[in-house]
């Protein structure tokens, strides 16, 4: 039998392609558990060929009497899942001193990713102490024994990976009722698994355009990149990007840094992967801003040519901007150089499409911009390991198939229209729509409804001024709508709800981190939160006195290599990146953002949360937008001054609300000032810069159409 499981375990090796790490980490003298994740009906099969033979295998009855005929080669106990006896004979087996391997989803996926955990299997861990070994297994979901039926990549013989993890023990209270002990546990194990997942999928090296050479061959044929105008298959991508890049390479020889300036667009996507294709990095200006921050971004970044659209500037009415750019930079036009494309260079880009052309050595990272307060823009430096390591990230909480549909309106220039709007789809087998305005609100649900998209990213802001257009029906096939980079407001997440019957999973993070940091997901969801953490970032809480929460640090795969700063050139990000936010996270890991810590004004020596003026001020009226910034004050040293949307608000009316609420009076602001609309940046974000130039103005000589209306 010995010899025969030697020739069984060499052959479908070698099918497969399997490769094992972590295996030197298992010691058979020792009790443990092994727990993998469950992506096919092979799974135990790849275990038991992979493990020692002294390991114990528990096997359902069921599976036992279908698979007996190869589940004999291995050390196996059978249990009946329904039989409440069954968790104290797995506690006696892992007590007797054998290691025992459990899939504690207790099931083979159907989505792709984690399923829940089963407490029952937290409960051994915690009755016997012993070390866990998390098992990541990668490659068998593609196989034709999963229950994936419907992915395009699916083979008889996929590659395998199989990773063994770090051991580790659960943590727990014993005063804590044996329930909530085994649900504290089921989570631990699920965070230990994702972690795991996330270190076998991570690659010391990465670059964007190989990876989707990489998904090209993996994924469908079809259409997976579509605008208004065009759309493109990802073989489709690949070729054009390989000619743009050869047509891009003479003009750009002695540069390293080269600014897009594109809306969202297949062409956009084409001229990232051609300038990534070539060794450039990429610097994406943000044409939301105002002309001198696009100058001083390219000036920053040392950028000498940008690359645009005839098309856009024309419709975008960019010619000034243009012409400024064009002083002091070379402006490449796309349909400039489409023109001069020859059959020859088409032929050359096919033979290295079809060769597979490895691209061009470069730093391998993108540049993008920040819209801060700073009087110049900075220069986020991320590579192009970053934004891998944040896909996976998220992959790894949420399940992603080649069949969802992402609908994108958030600009590439924004890190969240980047990395979770554009990159994650195209390299993930999804199909993506651009769409190059999130303004749109009218047209948006329809575009949305009549593309049968099934994801789509937004700000809370966009995501209401949608809800509040949409029919009923038009995101009847959506399965996830995800928040990020301002803060949710509830009456969006309720209107989503009640109107839709979607539940808007909001997320946390910063361009300085790829930009993803924390996320609900439909396993792990927590209202009024923006999630836990994702997996491979570790945070620490610095206490700010007076203020409920801590400045938050983190480090991970995905936290940036270092900012570009005007006149200054290069700065490394430190080993903690302080993300400027003050944060709580309660027991269970979810994360709370109290405010920007730029975001606090000090009133007679109290620190006052501008974001808990602004929540108090919006519970007044619904529907209300309202903004709070701090400006210097002689006798209490900073006030608070309010914009918002509302004629109908009175200080007398915000007065009494605010003390009816039982909240803090320091959070009744000193001035209010009516606007038919508040400001906002491309991203979405309240433009808080400008409301603070307006209140540092005399409300006498403002030029915006701003009513004061004094509160006291």
């Amino acid at each position: 039998m010995k010899v025969m499981l030697v020739v069984l375990r060499w052959i479908i090796f070698r099918l497969f392609r399997t490769r094992i790490s972590g295996l030197e980490r298992v010691d058979v003298s020792k009790p443990a558990l092994l727990l993998p994740n469950h992506v096919s009906l092979l799974d135990g099969l790849f275990l038991m060929l992979a493990l020692p033979r002294e390991v114990v295998f528990v096997v359902n009855t069921d599976i036992a009497k279908r698979y007996g005929l190869f589940l004999r080669f291995c050390n196996m106990v059978t249990v009946d899942p329904l039989n409440p006896y069954s968790v104290r004979h797995m506690i006696k087996i892992v007590r007797s001193g054998a290691p025992l391997v459990i899939f504690p989803e207790g099931r083979v996926t159907t989505t792709g990713g984690l399923m829940k955990m089963y407490g029952g299997v937290g409960y051994i861990a915690l009755k016997t102490g012993v070390p866990i070994h998390p098992v990541a297994i990668n490659g068998l979901e593609r196989s034709t024994l999963s229950y994936l039926r419907d992915l395009p990549d699916r083979r008889f013989f996929p590659q395998v990976d199989i990773a063994i993890g770090k051991s580790s023990r659960l943590s727990f209270d014993p005063a804590l009722p044996v329930k909530i002990q085994k649900d504290q546990a089921a989570e631990q194990i699920g965070k230990l698994l994702r972690e795991a997942l996330l270190a076998s999928r991570l690659k010391p090296s990465v670059n964007l355009f190989a990876e989707l050479t990489l998904a090209a061959k993996r994924y469908s044929r079809g259409p997976v990149c579509e605008d208004i105008g065009q759309q493109a298959t990802r073989k489709q991508l690949l070729l054009a990007a390989h000619v743009l890049g050869r047509k891009l390479a003479d003009p750009l020889r002695e540069e390293t840094n080269v600014a897009l300036l594109m809306p969202n667009s297949v062409a956009h996507v084409i001229a990232l992967f051609a300038l990534i294709r070539i060794g450039k990095t990429p610097a994406i200006l943000n044409f939301s801003s105002g002309e001198q921050q696009q100058i001083d971004a390219c000036e920053t970044a040392s950028v000498q040519t940008v690359v645009t659209s005839h098309q856009f500037v024309e419709k975008a009415k960019l010619h000034k901007l243009v012409e400024r750019i064009a002083e002091r930079c070379t402006v490449l036009y796309l349909e400039d150089v489409k023109a001069s494309v020859s059959l020859s260079d088409k032929l050359r880009g096919l033979l290295d499409c079809r060769i597979g052309r490895a691209p061009l050595p470069g730093a391998d990272e993108v540049i993008l911009f920040t819209s801060g307060s700073e009087s110049k823009p900075k220069g986020v430096v991320l590579s192009h390991r970053n934004v891998m390591a944040n896909i996976q990230q998220a992959r790894t909480v949420i399940d992603f198939t080649p069949h969802d549909k992402v609908f994108n309106a958030m600009p590439m220039f924004h890190s969240f229209g980047l990395t979770a709007g554009t990159l994650l789809p195209l390299l993930s087998g999804m199909k993506l729509y651009l769409y190059p305005s999130p303004l749109h609100y009218k047209a948006i649900p329809e575009l949305v409804y009549a593309r049968n998209a099934t994801i789509l990213f937004g700000t809370s802001t966009f995501l209401a001024a949608y809800g509040r257009v949409a029919h009923a029906y038009d995101f009847y096939s959506l399965r996830y709508a995800v928040a990020g980079a301002e803060k949710l407001k509830e009456d969006v997440r309720q209107l989503w709800h009640d109107k839709f019957g979607i539940r808007i999973l909001e997320g946390y993070g910063t361009t300085e981190t790829a930009p993803v940091l924390a996320l609900n997901t439909p396993l792990a969801y927590k209202k009024g939160t923006v999630g836990r953490l994702l997996p491979g970032i570790e945070c620490v809480l610095e206490q700010i006195p007076g203020i409920d929460g801590g400045s938050l640090y983190v480090r991970g795969p995905n936290v940036m290599k270092g900012y570009l700063l005007h006149g200054q050139g290069f700065v490394p990000c430190p080993d903690w990146y302080d993300c400027g936010d003050i944060v709580s996270i309660d027991a269970d890991g979810f994360v709370t953002v109290l405010s920007r810590r730029k975001r606090f004004a000090k009133i007679a020596g109290e620190m006052v949360s501008l974001n808990a003026v602004e929540e108090t001020v919006e519970r007044c009226i619904p529907g209300m937008l309202a903004a709070a910034v701090n400006v210097p004050d002689a006798r209490k040293g900073e006030r608070i001054v309010l914009f918002h949307t509302s004629p109908e608000l009175t200080a007398v009316q915000l007065k009494d609300s605010v003390r009816s609420f039982g909240v803090s009076p320091l959070l009744v602001p000193s001035q209010l000032y009516y606007v038919e609309k508040l400001p906002v940046l491309g991203s979405g974000k309240t433009d808080y810069v400008t409301l603070k130039q307006w209140a540092d103005r005399d409300p006498g000589t403002e030029k915006a159409p701003l009513t004061p209306q004094p509160v006291r």
